[in-house]
């Protein structure tokens, strides 16, 4: 078993890519990378079983830091790692990790260590295969884009501070969630339907959306929105940016201004976990290939249903109990994360 020295020179601390070239000019034919007892080893660990799989990714992710993780993780009695060659993705630093145990402590340790260091992390048993066709399912207000719709609409029409409230007690959980969009949607009677358009022409688009897309639809993955929010915006998203399906609320109109009214089922927490299911079966993808995203409580049914649910700059209540929480990164996150798969070869 050889061991490799020095992983890490506190004193000297660099990124994980400029370690991983040089420590492949320092060592030849550099393929399976333990840290094992406390030592990093290139050789495979014989009795080596993987419990759970980690990804660490951050704008920057140095070697102290790796040292860092670790000694985190040793000390949570986890003795053997496998590393695996950190990547840019997106000009995001991730490396991704094979541990042989998982322990419950683990993720709340975790929580800390990635706070101090502004990183996020991914842990689960197992991650969606990205080399196998999969679904994304995605939130629209705040996850897709960076605002809420509903309270856009109504700023312009003068009741802004009204419906906002309402929309934050929603997305905390705190009240109920059909009954807070008639409330809403009640305060937009007589609103002209230009300013949807009005809205639709200035939607900010969460950055690393257009990325997320791009690299779904050449892995072959399916991409879609699920929203508690109105199809005048989710299908000028889906035509604008190539989204396979949106599902959304329809706001009534006549004589072309809003009557107050929402317009057939409401697209609340179990109607979104339905289409995650109905999505499946339409495009032949297995649960196990799926991802949620979204950020607050009217997603929470989506994102446990998923295989993979990701929190996104959510509410203490999503972050809380969904599988995967980025605080640091936005939508480039998710990428990093499915995409760390192919992150196997040094």
């Amino acid at each position: 078993m050889k061991v490799i020295k020095n992983l890490c020179n506190p004193s000297n601390s660099q990124s994980l890519i400029q370690w991983r070239d040089c420590l492949k000019q320092e060592v030849s034919q550099l393929e399976n990378l333990f840290y094992h007892q406390g030592n990093l080893t290139q050789a495979f660990v014989s009795d080596f079983t993987v419990k759970a799989e980690l990804i660490v990714m951050g704008k920057q992710f140095t070697t102290l830091d790796l040292d860092n993780l670790l000694t985190l993780l040793e000390n949570e009695k986890i003795d053997s790692i496998q590393l695996f060659s950190p990547e840019i993705i997106e000009n995001i630093v991730v490396m991704r990790f094979a541990l042989n145990a998982f322990p419950q402590s683990l993720k709340a340790k975790l929580d800390n260590f990635a706070a101090t260091l502004k990183l996020d992390f991914a842990l689960m048993e197992k991650f969606p295969d990205w080399s196998q066709p999969g679904l994304v399912l995605m939130d629209m207000d705040s996850t897709t884009i960076q605002i809420e719709c509903i309270d856009e609409i109504a700023r312009l029409f003068g009741v802004g501070e009204q419906v906002s409230a309402v929309t934050a007690l929603a997305m905390q959980g705190k009240i109920d969630f059909n009954e807070s969009l008639r409330t809403r949607v009640g305060k937009l009677s007589g609103a002209p339907v230009s300013v949807l358009k009005e809205v639709a022409d200035h939607m900010p688009l969460m950055p690393g959306l257009l990325e997320l897309i791009k690299g779904l639809k050449e892995s072959g993955w399916k991409v879609a929105i699920a929203s508690g929010g109105f199809n005048y915006f989710a299908d000028r998203l889906k035509e604008e940016h190539g989204f396979d399906k949106a599902v959304a609320n329809s706001l009534e109109v006549v004589n072309n201004h809003l009557t107050g009214q929402v317009v057939g089922e409401i697209v609340n927490a179990s109607v979104k976990a339905r289409t995650l299911s109905e999505l499946t079966e339409q495009f032949d993808i297995p649960l196990s290939q799926t991802v949620a995203i979204g950020d607050g409580a009217n997603d929470l049914m989506m994102l446990q249903a998923s295989a993979m649910g990701i929190a996104i700059h959510a509410k203490p209540i999503v972050q809380e109990k969904a599988a995967v929480a980025l605080n640091h990164l936005d939508l480039y996150g998710v990428l990093g994360i499915l995409s760390a798969n192919n992150c196997t070869h040094w």
